[in-house]
């Protein structure tokens, strides 16, 4: 009987470290509905290439959702990091409800859950989300502070932080937002300390003065406030860690969708998603391919404009 016992105690210890060995990290990434034309703003289609290219990552445990927020809102439990990838501004989806989302979003944040926002998805009104923005992930778009020109900057230098591993030197034709509402007014392109949250640049480049004489894409600029920073880097990504524990990050790029193709703007993403989830970012990022086929796949039928 003791020998059973014995071997019955060690089956139940064996099956505990297989189980806590196979344990996952669970991300959501939230698609927004269709917007712009064609191949640009394309968060469904994107969002389902970005989840092909994490398909085998061990421990990550990985759903997506299309569309806006989820009409089954239990995709979100045990969840461990979310990222948004939509509109934003006054109609965002966190804002919706009369606030309840922003309730839900906010809870997360206080349980350590991670958060993204991607493209459009930092724009806020601060009037309706700012001060959340600025507590979960450090900061956001503000309409008429903030810029959003078409531009091409050279990301030359990274930090030492995981989400930069394995990215070399690019620069890529985006709609890249600049001048963000950080926290304290900082101007967001050094690594800082802010009411216990530390504060990261992982995207930074210097617009030249033709850039921030704009035309901005809306409205088309120039902002005197913009002209008046000449020479002073800007942040286009960035990455905090909150002192709930919970980790979140910024990404201004990811309006045209063809610049997935760019294994590095693509890679900086990718080890975005795995850093937010609390998984270790492999020693040279994530691996990963995109063919012609797969930026064809999932596009939302969208009237062209001409």
């Amino acid at each position: 009987m003791a020998a059973r016992a014995i071997i019955a105690f060690s089956l139940v210890f064996i099956f505990s470290l297989n189980a806590h060995a196979i344990d996952k990290h669970k991300l959501v990434i939230i698609a927004g509905k269709p917007s712009h034309p064609p191949r640009m703003h394309e968060f469904n289609a994107g969002v389902q290439l970005l989840a092909k290219c994490m398909k085998d990552i061990p421990g990550l445990d990985l759903h997506f959702v299309l569309n806006g927020w989820p009409k089954d809102e239990s995709i979100f439990d045990d969840v461990d990091a979310v990222v948004f990838y939509m509109d934003g501004g006054g109609r965002h989806e966190a804002v919706q409800e009369d606030g309840r989302r922003l309730k839900i979003i906010d809870q997360w944040a206080k349980d350590g859950v991670g958060l993204g926002f991607m493209h459009y998805g930092v724009e806020v009104v601060p009037e309706q989300a700012g001060e959340e923005f600025q507590r979960w992930i450090g900061g956001h778009y503000e309409h008429m502070h903030s810029c959003n020109p078409i531009w091409s900057p050279k990301f030359e230098q990274f930090p030492n932080h995981p989400i930069t591993r394995g990215v070399k030197p690019f620069s890529i034709k985006d709609e890249w937002y600049f001048n963000m509402r950080f926290i304290n007014d900082v101007a967001g392109n050094k690594p800082t300390e802010l009411d216990g949250m530390q504060f990261t640049p992982i995207l930074v480049g210097i617009p030249d003065q033709k850039v921030r004489n704009g035309p901005y894409v809306y409205p088309k600029g120039p902002y005197s406030h913009i002209q008046a920073n000449s020479g002073r880097a800007e942040a286009m990504m960035w990455a905090v860690e909150r002192r709930d524990g919970g980790r979140g990050f910024g990404f201004t790029g990811g309006h045209f969708h063809d610049n997935w193709a760019n294994d590095n703007f693509r890679k900086t993403i990718l080890n975005a998603f795995l850093w937010l989830s609390k998984l270790e970012v492999p020693k040279r990022g994530v691996k990963s391919a995109v063919s012609a086929q797969d930026l064809e796949s999932n596009l939302d039928p969208k009237p062209s404009r001409k």
